[in-house]
């Protein structure tokens, strides 16, 4: 075979493997441009679901508190957004700013709830509780806006005390959203005599007190307050003291009954 002749089969191998290689790297490209077409296809649709969902969550919220502003019944302090329990004439104000689904709040209410109890009844305590939505926003869901409502429907029929330490007495765990079904709600209700009315039922249903929780709500947001709890005793913030215990408030109330 001539020399010239070896060189053109040489020049025609090299040819046909450059046109392999070419044809490789072009179903290369081709692939990963199908594949990133995918992925963006993927995370466009994500994208839009996710701003659909978020869309859904605030018109839910916003439709929650759509309606007109009810307090319930005896409410009172500033726009009439305090739930008072305990006797009118006693010397000491406990305020207590709570969230139904709030961990620190159960933790609260399990350590003082005797306590407390015995100085109302007794006289020497009054207690205005104002509630706020804090978990609703940052863990999402409506289960702190829905026992908000449940409690103040209780608080129309005079059973406000009894179903409050219900809720926190059966708190779901935070991430847990199950007071935001109304279902749950009236379930618990029947640990209270006499609440699971057909009034109080609906009042729950109809989301009666939304719009009055939700102001409560900003009123806790612009007080300038850490979270919930916060407890004030006659204006000072007690359950930021280390050192308080339920026998210290005791004593702090007492003193003030006798002064």
């Amino acid at each position: 075979m001539s020399e010239k002749n070896r060189e053109g089969k040489r020049t025609a191998r090299e040819r046909l493997a450059e046109e392999r290689d070419r044809q490789r790297t072009a179903e290369k490209r081709r692939r990963v441009l199908v594949v990133g077409g995918a992925v963006v296809c993927v995370l466009a649709l994500a994208a839009v679901v996710g701003v659909l969902a978020a869309k859904s969550g605030k018109d839910k919220s916003k439709a929650d508190t759509a309606g007109p502003l009810t307090a319930p019944s005896g409410a009172n302090g500033d726009d009439s957004l305090a739930i008072p329990v305990g006797r009118a004439s006693a010397r000491s104000t406990l305020t207590v700013w709570e969230d139904f689904r709030c961990p620190a709040c159960k933790s609260f209410e399990d350590g003082y709830r005797s306590t407390i109890h015995e100085l109302t009844d007794s006289g020497q305590l009054k207690v205005e509780y104002h509630l706020a939505t804090l978990i609703d926003r940052n863990m999402g869901g409506s289960g702190s806006l829905h026992a908000a409502n449940a409690a103040a429907c209780a608080q129309d029929v005079g059973k406000f005390p009894a179903y409050h330490d219900v809720l926190f007495e059966n708190q779901p765990a935070e991430a847990d959203d199950a007071y935001a079904k109304n279902s749950k709600l009236i379930e618990l209700a029947g640990k209270v005599d006499g609440l699971t009315t057909d009034t109080f039922r609906k009042c729950v249903e109809d989301g009666t007190h939304n719009s009055w929780v939700a102001k409560s709500n900003k009123a806790f947001q612009g007080g300038g307050f850490s979270g919930t709890p916060t407890v004030l005793l006659n204006g000072k913030n007690i359950y930021q003291d280390r050192t308080m215990t339920p026998a210290k408030l005791k004593q702090l109330v007492q003193q003030a009954d006798k002064a």
